[in-house]
């Protein structure tokens, strides 16, 4: 059943992936969470990842902006690596909260109108920066997604070039990642064969997305892309809030007492009442209220 899920839902956000410029692996990475363990969903993301940037990359080879690739990885390595061990150390479910709340805050993207974006010359610290933080974030979370979407259209970057881009940016990113995680301990078999069925999806949508994406408009190539952020954030946040309360035993209670009501929140490993009371006099007339 897991199996099953996991492809026909990975085919459906590849090929929204594939015309919005990323975002497939910020909206598997729940539907993954439900089979393996939380410290392995990156890696198996990442798996699939490198088999869907190979695809794409061979389809949109011709449209690769090398200005930007050049500068780009030779610091989203040693990114990774950074991502990749705080991983081994920290627990996924805050990074998948953290993440998650910063998706969310993309959401009045999908009201402002979309201005066009004019080409124009990007320092190349900023696209070093760029990599850097896009290896870190990779690493943590086994992908990247549409979180630096927002880069390559104030670069002039048209979709198909954002497409193409992307795929030559963070083919080597996944390859190195593949290989930190194997040496971290978070490749098993059952990562393996999910990573490998996401790859195997991600490539079937690919090829069948090609020819619908010169028919999009850029205002609606941007809009798919913040709402694959928004459902993608909205799930991990959900799915982080009930790992964060069962870890910490985080619980609400509420008691009615005489004149009032006696609200308690646990958690941390204690406990907070609140006693709320009413007084109504005359004809019931909110006269006094107490906490």
């Amino acid at each position: 059943m897991f199996l099953a899920l996991l492809f026909v839902t990975s085919v459906v956000a590849f090929a929204i992936s594939t015309v919005s410029g990323g975002g497939a692996g910020l909206v598997l990475m729940p539907v993954l969470g439900l089979g393996l363990p939380a410290a392995h969903v990156p890696a198996a993301l990442s798996l699939g990842s490198a088999i869907s940037s190979t695809a794409r990359l061979g389809i949109f080879v011709r449209h690769i902006e090398w200005s930007v690739v050049r500068w780009f990885v030779p610091l989203s390595l040693p990114g990774a690596f950074l991502g990749v061990w705080l991983l081994d150390h920290m627990s996924p479910i805050y990074i998948e909260a953290m993440l998650g709340l910063f998706l969310l805050g993309n959401l009045p993207m999908l009201f402002r109108r979309c201005p066009e974006h004019v080409a124009g010359q990007v320092a190349p610290r900023k696209i070093m920066a760029l990599g850097l933080a896009a290896g870190f974030v990779s690493g943590l979370t086994g992908a990247v997604g549409l979180l630096f979407n927002r880069f390559y259209l104030q670069y002039g970057l048209s979709k198909q070039q954002v497409v193409a881009t992307r795929a030559a940016n963070e083919i080597m990113l996944h390859l190195t990642k593949l290989a930190l995680y194997a040496a971290f301990g978070l490749l098993d078999k059952h990562t393996l064969g999910a990573g490998a069925l996401v790859g195997v999806a991600a490539v079937a949508a690919a090829f069948g997305s090609t020819r619908l994406l010169p028919h999009l408009s850029e205002g609606l190539f941007r809009r798919m892309g913040y709402a694959a952020m928004i459902v993608a954030g909205a799930v991990m946040t959900g799915k982080a809030g009930q790992g964060l309360a069962a870890k910490h035993e985080i619980s609400i209670e509420s008691r009615h007492v005489r004149d009032g009501m006696n609200i308690s929140l646990g958690g941390f490993g204690g406990w907070v009442t609140f006693e709320l009371r009413l007084h109504v006099y005359r004809d019931g007339v909110l006269e006094k209220y107490e906490i």
